[in-house]
C-alpha cells in the first residue's frame, strides 16, 4: 500500500486503501472478532471511521432500489468474460417451457405442456433483459392487487376474462380485485366458505396445492389467513397467470399435470383444490386425482368448485348433456371412495373431500397400489394409475406418517419424518442444531443488509434449502421463500413441507420452472461446491440472472475456492459483490458473498454505454 497508507492524509489520497480498511474494520467488529489488520497506523484510521460508521450494511452496495447503474467500486476483481444482453425478444424466456420447442411434443396428456429443456448446444448464454420501462413492484400487501403494467404487459387476460372479475386494467398498472371463475363474490368469501368445514383459521391447515391456478387469487386471499399455497399453472393457455401471481408476490410455478409426477413429496399438503381447473380427474383411469392423494397428507382436504359439482344447473352452459356430466360426478365419487376420501360437504358449485387419516378406516375394494419404494422419488419420473400407500400405523386413531402440531408451533417442532429416523444422518439433536446455526446465520445476514426482513424482500429462493433453517428463521408475514431441494442432494423436502414451508424439487443443472424476474433476493449455500462436477457453474448463474429482479440481491454461502470461481464469472454479468468472511472469523475457509444486480432494461444505457436487448 506504500508509505502514504501510514499517513491520516492519505484518506483522501488513497480511496482504494481506505476502502479496504473500512470493509475489514467494519466486519471484524461487526462480527465481535476485532484483530489487528496489520496497516500500521492506519488502524487508527479505520478506528475512526468505525465510530462513524454504521457496520450493519455494507456501506459498499446499494440494496435500496433505484433503477440507476451502480459503479464497481471493487478493482481488484480479474477481468472476467462478459455476458451480452439477450434479444428483446427473450424478455419473457423461460427455457425449459419454452413454446416453439413445446409445440413440437404430443399434445396427449398435456406432453406438450411439460418440462421440455434445450440441449447444452442450444442454451442461451447471455442476459435475458427487462422489458422497457420495468419498475420495482409494490410493496406487499399492495401488490396483492396491483402489477405495473409495464412489467408484465399483456392485457389478454383483461379481455378474455372480463366478466369473471380476475384482472382490470387501469392506466398504467393492472388491478386484481380478487374475483375468480368459481368466487364471483371474491376469494375472501370463498375461503370463508370452504373455513366453514375445513379447519383454516386454528393452525391446522397451513400448506396448500392450488392445481390449474389462474392468476393465483386463491393463495393471494390464503396468506392472510396464516395458509402457504403453491399456485401452478402451465405456460400458458392464458397468457402470464402465472408471471402475473409471482409479480403480485404469491407463491406460483409453471407446472401442468400431465404424464410426469408433481415434483413434491409424499404427504406434503394439507388441502388441495381445483377451481374450475378443467384438469380431466376421471381420465387414465383417474392417474391425476391419484397424483393429488400422493401429495395430501393423511387427513387433508380437496376442493373441487366447478364442473362437474353442480351439473344440473350448469350442463347446458357448458354444452354438455345431462348424462356425460352426472356420470363425470360419479366417476370422481368413486374415485374419492378408492382413494379413502370422505365427502365432507357440497353445496352449490363446491365440494369437499377428506382423506382419511390412515388406511384402517378404509372401506374399499381391491385396488392397484403402487410398488415403488419411494414414493418421493418423482423428479422425471412417471406417472402411473396406482395409488400410493398410507405410511403404516399400529392403531385405528393413529395419523399415518405423524401428527402435526398446529402452525407456528410445527415450524420448529421436530418433523415426524425426523423423530422416526426416515432422514438418513439427521436425529432431533441435529435438527435442533441446524435450526440454532440458521437462526445465527440469518441475524448475520440482517445485520448485513438490514432490508431483510422488510417488504423489500417479498419473493425469496433458497437453492439449496437443506431442513428449512434458513426460510424458518425468516419466516414472516411480509415474506415467502421457496425451498428448492436439488434432485443430487438429501431428499429433505418432506420435512420442510412437515415444518409448514412449501418448496419444490430441482436440478439446477436446468432452467427452473418460472418466469424471469420472479425473486427479489436468493440464497446459495453450498449450491456451487455441490455442482461442481455436475454442470457448468456459467450456467446455473446465468440461471440465476435470469429468475432475479432487478436491484435484486443474492447471498452466497460456500467455500472461499469456490466463491472465487464464481465471483470471476459474476464479474462479467452486470452484478456488484463484496466478499465477507465467515461470522465465525477469517480462518474459516467458508466464506459469505453478497451481489446485487444492476437495473438495466430493454432500450437502457448499460455499464458500457450500449443500448441493451438490441443485440
Amino acid at each position: 500500500m506504500g508509505s502514504k497508507s501510514n499517513s491520516p492524509g492519505s484518506r483522501a489520497r488513497s480511496p482504494v486503501s481506505i476502502f479496504i480498511v473500512l470493509g475489514l474494520c467494519c466486519f471484524f467488529y461487526l462480527m465481535g472478532a476485532w484483530q489487528k489488520s496489520g496497516f500500521g497506523k492506519g488502524d487508527n484510521i479505520a478506528l475512526e471511521i468505525t465510530k462513524q460508521t454504521d457496520c450493519n450494511i455494507i456501506s459498499t452496495l446499494d440494496f435500496e432500489p433505484h433503477h440507476n447503474d451502480v459503479p464497481v467500486i471493487d478493482s481488484l476483481v480479474p477481468k472476467a468474460k462478459e455476458f451480452k444482453p439477450c434479444d428483446a425478444k427473450y424478455t419473457d424466456y423461460t427455457p425449459c417451457q419454452e413454446q416453439d420447442r413445446a409445440m413440437t411434443f404430443p399434445r396427449e396428456n398435456m406432453v406438450y405442456r411439460e418440462r421440455h429443456c434445450p440441449p447444452d448446444e442450444e442454451k442461451l448464454r447471455c442476459l435475458i433483459p427487462a422489458p422497457k420501462g420495468y419498475v420495482t413492484p409494490f410493496p406487499w400487501p399492495r401488490s396483492r392487487d396491483y402489477v405495473h403494467y409495464a412489467n408484465v404487459p399483456y392485457k389478454s387476460l383483461t379481455v378474455e376474462k372480463a366478466v369473471q372479475n380476475w384482472v382490470q386494467f387501469q392506466g398504467n398498472v393492472f388491478k386484481f380485485p380478487g374475483g375468480g371463475t368459481m368466487f364471483p363474490r371474491g376469494a375472501d368469501a370463498y375461503i370463508d366458505e370452504l373455513a366453514s368445514v375445513i379447519p383454516i383459521k386454528d393452525g391446522s391447515i397451513r400448506t396448500a396445492l392450488d392445481t390449474g391456478c389462474g392468476v393465483a387469487s386463491w393463495g393471494a386471499y390464503l396468506l392472510k389467513r396464516n395458509v402457504l399455497a403453491m399456485s401452478f399453472a402451465p405456460k400458458d393457455n392464458h397468457e402470464a397467470q402465472v408471471q402475473f401471481a409471482l409479480e403480485r408476490g404469491v407463491p406460483a410455478v409453471i407446472g401442468v399435470l400431465g404424464t410426469i409426477h408433481l415434483p413434491y413429496p409424499s404427504n406434503a399438503f394439507d388441502m388441495a383444490q381445483c377451481s374450475r381447473c378443467l384438469i380431466p380427474w376421471t381420465s387414465n383411469e383417474g392417474m391425476y386425482l391419484m397424483e393429488v392423494d400422493r401429495v395430501l397428507r393423511p387427513g387433508g382436504y380437496w376442493i373441487l368448485s366447478g364442473p362437474p359439482i353442480n351439473w344440473k344447473t350448469y350442463y347446458k352452459i357448458w354444452k354438455r348433456s345431462k348424462e356425460d356430466a352426472k356420470a363425470e360426478q360419479i366417476n370422481i365419487e368413486e374415485l374419492a371412495e378408492l382413494l379413502c376420501w370422505e365427502k365432507k360437504y357440497e353445496k352449490g358449485d363446491i365440494a369437499i373431500w377428506r382423506k382419511k387419516v390412515n388406511a384402517k378406516s378404509c372401506r374399499r375394494k381391491s385396488v392397484n397400489i403402487c410398488e415403488a419404494k419411494d414414493a418421493d422419488d418423482v423428479w422425471y419420473k412417471k406417472m402411473e394409475p396406482c395409488i400410493t400407500p398410507f405410511p403404516e400405523v399400529t392403531s385405528a386413531s393413529e395419523v399415518a406418517g405423524g401428527k402435526l402440531e398446529k402452525f407456528p408451533a410445527r415450524l420448529f417442532a421436530v418433523p415426524p419424518r425426523i423423530a422416526e429416523g426416515s432422514v438418513p444422518g439427521i436425529t432431533a439433536e441435529s435438527y435442533q442444531k441446524d435450526n440454532k446455526q440458521w437462526k445465527k446465520h440469518v441475524n448475520v445476514y440482517k445485520r448485513i443488509n438490514t432490508l431483510i426482513g422488510t417488504t423489500r424482500y417479498r419473493n425469496i429462493m433458497d437453492m439449496n434449502a437443506g431442513l428449512g433453517g434458513f426460510a424458518a428463521a425468516l419466516e414472516s408475514s411480509k415474506s415467502w421463500v421457496m425451498n428448492v431441494v436439488p434432485t443430487i442432494a438429501q431428499n429433505t423436502l418432506g420435512v420442510i413441507f412437515e415444518r409448514g414451508l412449501i418448496g419444490i424439487y430441482h436440478d439446477w443443472c436446468e432452467g427452473f420452472s418460472t418466469y424471469p424476474r420472479s425473486y427479489d433476493l436468493i440464497h446459495a449455500s453450498g449450491v456451487f461446491s455441490l455442482y461442481q462436477n455436475k454442470c457448468e457453474l456459467e450456467d446455473i448463474l446465468l440461471e440465476m440472472d435470469r429468475i432475479l429482479r432487478p436491484e435484486g440481491t443474492v447471498i452466497f454461502r460456500d467455500e472461499v475456492d469456490v466463491l472465487n470461481k464464481v465471483r470471476k464469472i459474476v464479474g462479467g454479468m452486470r452484478w456488484d459483490t463484496k466478499m465477507i468472511d465467515h461470522e465465525d472469523g477469517p480462518l474459516v475457509t467458508e466464506k459469505i458473498m453478497v451481489a446485487i444486480k444492476q437495473y438495466w432494461a430493454v432500450g437502457s444505457s448499460g455499464g458500457n454505454g450500449t443500448s441493451l436487448g438490441e443485440s
